[in-house]
């Protein structure tokens, strides 16, 4: 298969599995006599894997592991565990972080009168004054 017909297949774009090749995420694929990529079932079933761990928002280094995992056969699954609730804690922590965000903004616009007055909570808190 060439890269158009991998991409329509896996739901990678062409760009992002030329990036994933560069990046050692896909291995290098076979060349045809014209240099066109040519591509095998087994690289359109790891574009897959790295697009719906790219949908849960692992980084692109814990997919490489998840990847090494994947292929591992004799893995242990508390390795893929581990890697997996590390992840949910940091998004936990962002979850949290971006509630406080909005709570801080929500708060703040409540307060200005958003009127033709010159003074606002939202910009004097942005000025740390």
């Amino acid at each position: 298969m060439n890269i158009g017909e991998v991409a329509k297949l896996s739901g990678v774009n062409p760009k992002l599995v030329r990036h994933y090749e560069s990046i050692g995420l896909v291995s290098k694929p076979i060349r045809a006599d014209s240099g066109y990529r040519l591509y095998s079932e087994k690289d359109i079933h790891t574009l897959r894997f790295i697009k719906r761990a790219r949908g849960l928002g692992f980084s692109l280094p814990e997919i490489k592991q998840l990847l090494g995992l994947w292929k591992n056969k004799s893995r242990a699954s508390a390795q893929v565990k581990s890697l997996a609730m590390t992840h949910v804690k940091e998004m936990q922590a962002k979850i949290s972080e971006l509630q406080s965000m909005c709570d801080t903004l929500t708060h703040l616009a409540k307060h200005c009168h958003g009127d033709h007055r010159p003074d606002c909570p939202i910009l004097e808190e942005l000025e740390g004054e």
